[in-house]
């Protein structure tokens, strides 16, 4: 279900789509919007991303998750546009039999988008602005 979208992403629908009996553990990730980054006050963030290039992206490391640990389902969806702070930008949803494989497939998940995913990131200040690099 790898998702870009410019609307608000609505946690709930996400992990709902993942419950399933044979899962003891759903665990989620939401990457929001700071107020501060490197002593200045971010306003808002804005989120560009190559977008079929993107959602295929996400639904490798999708796929490659559930490759790693074969019992985990993943589900991501990330947001372009202009988000205010305090608002979600990427939300990743994992179940899984057990918590441990769920904690190692969402950490596995955020740090491949982080690393591999063409979204781009430029943050607001109040007195300008700046494109922020990936990791």
């Amino acid at each position: 279900m790898a998702l870009i979208t410019s609307e608000r992403i609505d946690t709930r629908e996400v992990v709902t789509a993942l419950f399933s009996p044979a899962c003891g553990a759903v665990l989620t990730f939401a990457g929001t919007v700071r107020g501060e980054h490197l002593g200045r006050r971010v306003t808002a963030i804005e989120y560009h991303a190559y977008d079929s290039m993107a959602e295929k992206e996400l639904a490798r490391i999708e796929k490659e998750a559930s490759r790693r640990w074969p019992e985990l389902k993943v589900r991501i969806v990330h947001r372009t546009g202009l988000l205010e702070v305090g608002e979600t930008s990427v939300l990743i949803a994992v179940a899984s039999p057990h918590r441990a494989e769920g904690f190692e497939g969402l950490r596995y998940t955020i740090d491949t988008i982080k690393e591999t995913v063409p979204i781009w990131k430029k943050e607001i200040y109040t007195s300008g602005h700046a494109w922020i690099e990936g990791s």
